[in-house]
């Protein structure tokens, strides 16, 4: 369906519960792994999923078309996320320094049947700063475009390439160190 069409439903007081049904059906999957990715928790994800969702369709008519729809959801689902992780922070800890947390938490929450590699690799993913791993995550799994991501975060093109190699190599070694 184009972009148009599902603004149009959303925008729609008699058609919006399609067109969420929809937006949901299109960008909900994605979506949520890409929040969960930031907040690790499942239950956090759920939560800044549910928020994503309600600002969406609650400022469907402040999209002004500047950026793609897709960008602009993804905007949206990052600052919520980067929300979800500042409410468990104390007044004066950043969000970087939630790493340990967020790291237990995923060794509580990854099944035992799951792979010894992908667990470490998500081990490393948390050891990056935050704005590292918003970055490698948008490129990484989501595929997007270093414009697209500068357009999601509000960051330099230049500024999120960097930001990727460097989180490229921080994995890297903490691989290496870790898997010996």
């Amino acid at each position: 369906m184009a972009q148009g069409q599902l603004l149009a439903m959303l925008a729609d007081p008699e058609r919006r519960e399609e067109g969420f049904r929809l937006l949901m059906r299109q960008y909900g999957k994605t979506l949520y792994w890409h929040i969960r990715r930031i907040v690790v928790s499942h239950d956090d994800a759920e939560d800044a999923l549910q928020e994503t969702c309600i600002k969406i369709v609650g400022g469907i008519e402040n999209f002004r078309g500047e950026s793609g729809l897709r960008t602009w959801i993804y905007r949206i689902a990052t600052n919520e996320a980067l929300h979800q992780l500042r409410r468990q922070t104390h007044l004066f800890q950043s969000i970087d320094a939630l790493s340990d947390k967020l790291r237990e938490r995923l060794e509580a929450e990854t099944p035992l049947d799951s792979e010894a590699a992908e667990v470490l690799f998500q081990k490393a993913l948390l050891t990056l700063p935050t704005q590292q791993r918003i970055a490698f995550n948008l490129h990484y799994y989501d595929e997007l475009n270093y414009d697209e991501i500068a357009r999601i975060t509000g960051k330099k093109a230049g500024t999120l390439r960097t930001n990727y190699h460097f989180a490229t190599e921080k994995i890297k070694n903490y691989i290496k160190e870790h898997s010996l």
